[in-house]
């Protein structure tokens, strides 16, 4: 049985994880914050972006563009977006369980330390690995789409798909999987499966409205495609890097709450057995006082 010197170390050693958690909790709250207005700042954007390219895929052949080419070869790649750190729950095992079931054999780019080193021990052939800043930069999105963009059009794989985990709540992150090359023309401007990108579904009156406008093209339409497509994809590669940042500390934050609710929970069980112990041996103290008092008479 353990002895009052022992307990009032655990004590003091569990509270001072609860505080460490504590802190870690208060941090991971803020940094959401962050991470969920970037991921709200562009959907105006994404919407107006939707809509040109509404416009566009009715005004231009959908065969002419390579990044729209529909091949029938089965060699696929896959951005998977981790965390560099851990403490987030179960956020990276849930999502590498559903890249190693729904893409088995897809060689993989990855961001983020964790599934990186997972997934190469699992034996996958890793093409690239990056480093994101956060809050999450757009400018670092652009070599991620540069490099997937070259990857495809150079033929060595014929889809490309971003494995991410959506933020849905602050208690809810969903694993997904959504395919980004080739683009398909009759996607663009609908609803998307995660907050940002055409979070929003373009209704058939926004759609007419979008197709009604009178857009004119300089030089051409399909210059004009030949711009946005690669914008459109580096947007996709952004948000979902929003959205991952923003499921890792939001999964971060509800972890530590739940460390630092089951510290308190543990100080207050070996304060009880302190107390316990400590009264058992003030009655011991004051039996043996009593027994030497009788004793003596």
């Amino acid at each position: 049985m353990a002895n009052l010197r022992d307990i009032r170390r655990r004590i003091k050693s569990v509270k001072n994880t609860a505080q460490i958690t504590r802190a870690m909790q208060l941090v991971a709250a803020a940094k959401m914050k962050k991470a969920q207005d970037q991921a709200l700042a562009g959907r105006d954007y994404a919407d107006l972006l939707n809509q040109v390219l509404v416009n566009l895929k009715e005004n231009v052949d959908e065969e002419a563009h390579p990044l729209l080419d529909q091949r029938e070869g089965a060699r696929e790649l896959v951005l998977v977006i981790s965390t560099d750190k851990g403490l987030c729950g179960a956020l990276n095992t849930n999502l590498g369980k559903k890249v190693r079931a729904d893409k088995p054999d897809a060689d993989v780019i990855s961001v983020g330390r964790k599934l990186r080193i997972q997934l190469g021990k699992a034996g996958r052939n890793m093409v690239a690995d990056f480093e994101v800043k956060d809050p999450v930069p757009f400018a670092e999105a652009r070599p991620i789409a540069k490099l997937l963009t070259k990857l495809f059009l150079d033929g060595k794989y014929d889809k490309v798909s971003i494995a991410f985990t959506n933020f849905v709540t602050t208690l809810t992150q969903t694993p997904t999987i959504i395919p980004l090359l080739p683009i398909s023309a009759s996607d663009l401007g609908e609803k998307q499966e995660y907050e940002g990108v055409g979070k929003d579904q373009v209704k058939e009156t926004d759609h007419a409205a979008a197709l009604g406008k009178d857009y004119l093209f300089e030089p051409s339409a399909e210059d004009v495609l030949d711009t946005l497509l690669p914008l459109y994809i580096n947007f996709q590669v952004y948000q979902t890097l929003v959205e991952s940042r923003a499921s890792e500390h939001s999964a971060r934050m509800v972890a530590m709450k739940a460390a630092t609710d089951n510290a308190n929970k543990f100080i207050k069980e070996l304060t009880l057995e302190y107390n316990k112990l400590r009264q058992a041996a003030i009655t011991s103290e004051l039996l043996e006082i009593t027994t030497a008092m009788k004793a003596m008479e």
